[in-house]
């Protein structure tokens, strides 16, 4: 066995979907409609059909995907100029600060509150 991808639910494909590929730069690998990949092997998916496929019914509309009980984890290697792009455009967590480990991060809301982490990326054996 060996764990793929994480799937966040997504009400709207379309603005989830320009939201990845045009603020955070991520490339399309495959777009089925509801269900996108990315070259990074992140995906989304339309949540009220995936609801529907897994559950047998889609869950009450107006709840936010995102619980504060996910962090969705990517890497840049130049922090302080996706902060730049990214920040004026998002709902901000917190700004570029640096970890107890030290690596430099900023967190945000995507379009469904998920919560998301940029960090730079770490050198093996830093820790």
């Amino acid at each position: 066995m060996r764990f793929v991808n994480p799937i966040p639910f997504v009400r709207d494909i379309n603005r989830s979907k320009a939201f990845y590929q045009g603020r955070l730069g991520l490339k399309i690998l495959e777009d089925f409609g509801g269900f996108v990949l990315f070259e990074t092997g992140f995906a989304i998916h339309e949540g009220s059909s995936l609801e529907q496929t897994i559950w047998g019914e889609p869950s009450v509309p107006e709840e936010a995907y995102g619980r504060k009980n996910l962090l969705l984890y990517f890497e840049h290697e130049d922090i302080d100029a996706a902060f730049e792009n990214i920040a004026p455009h998002v709902d901000l967590i917190h700004p570029v600060e640096r970890q107890a480990w030290g690596q430099r991060v900023f967190r945000f809301y995507d379009p469904d509150r998920h919560a998301i982490e940029i960090g730079e990326p770490q050198k093996p054996g830093a820790l």
